[in-house]
């Protein structure tokens, strides 16, 4: 596998960043979580935008420009041999001191690794998923902003500890006012009648890309797109639940909290967003090989 970082490629055993690194220290960087099919990078602008603003909400000044980042995407595909892979994205305020101070920090690093990744076991694409609501709260957009995509994605992971701790692959994460904001690295969805619903952003939810893209497809389906804030008891008495994530795709969920959704199984219009969905990766996206 070669790696790039800052403008460099490496072996594996050889891509390394210092210990100094305030990415590693304290958190203080971005990332984005990318797919390629059929070799083509599905909504590569879309990641890269949602990077830039997100460098743009902490101040950190990338030093490449959009089209450079989206060039060094496909470069590291191609030194991979890579036609269907995941890419992870990496941007830290780069080496300082010890202190937390980010002006130590003289030179943000980028990191770019490409390789493939499955975030649930197959058996549940088909089957469907069991989640629970857990107590860990989403946080404030007054203290760090759901929005950006940061290294420091410890309030994700204590939610999923306590999905783990209780047996469950995944967990609903509420707002500080009790609705919906997301799950640990999804966005989530409900299906009643000819609506389909999810968290709005405010809510805490990601801007997340495939959810835009889900939510694009169900229009064009001649579903009824909406984004009201939901409890819990909305998910409870859905007909149908599913999530959204680059890595995950799209995952139907069948239980929540013991109560199960719909017909406790896949449903048409979750079948039918999937199916979709997999048509449109075949089809679009920025070629690797030209």
């Amino acid at each position: 596998m070669k790696i790039f970082i800052d403008g460099k490629y490496y072996d594996e055993k050889n891509a390394k960043i210092s210990v100094f690194d305030h990415g590693l220290l304290y958190g203080d960087g971005i990332f984005e979580g990318i797919r390629a099919y059929h070799g083509s990078v599905f909504r590569l602008k879309e990641h890269i935008d949602r990077l830039f603003y997100s460098a743009k909400a902490i101040m950190l000044a990338i030093p490449m420009s959009r089209a450079e980042m989206m060039k060094a995407v496909l470069d590291t595909c191609r030194r991979n041999k890579l036609r269907d892979c995941y890419i992870r994205l990496v941007v830290t305020r780069g080496v300082g001191t010890l202190g937390l101070n980010p002006r130590s920090c003289k030179a943000p690093s980028v990191i770019i690794i490409a390789g493939n990744i499955q975030i649930y076991p197959r058996e549940l694409y088909e089957r469907g998923m069991d989640i629970i609501t857990v107590p860990t709260t989403r946080n404030l957009h007054s203290a760090l902003n759901p929005a950006i995509k940061s290294l420091n994605y410890l309030n994700n992971i204590l939610a999923r500890i306590e999905a783990n701790n209780s047996g469950y692959e995944e967990a609903i994460m509420l707002n500080a006012e009790g609705f919906v904001a997301e799950c640990t690295v999804e966005n989530i969805f409900i299906v009643n009648g000819r609506k389909l619903m999810t968290p709005p952003l405010s809510a805490g939810a990601l801007y997340g890309v495939t959810r835009e893209a889900v939510m694009e497809l169900a229009a064009q389906m001649g579903l009824a797109v909406a984004e009201p804030n939901l409890t819990r008891y909305d998910l409870f008495n859905a007909e149908e639940c599913f999530l959204t994530g680059t890595g995950a795709e799209i995952v139907p969920v069948v239980k929540i909290d013991g109560r199960v959704i719909g017909a406790g199984k896949p449903g048409p219009v979750t079948k039918r967003l999937v199916s979709d969905y997999h048509a449109l990766t075949k089809t679009s996206g920025e070629p690797i090989y030209g």
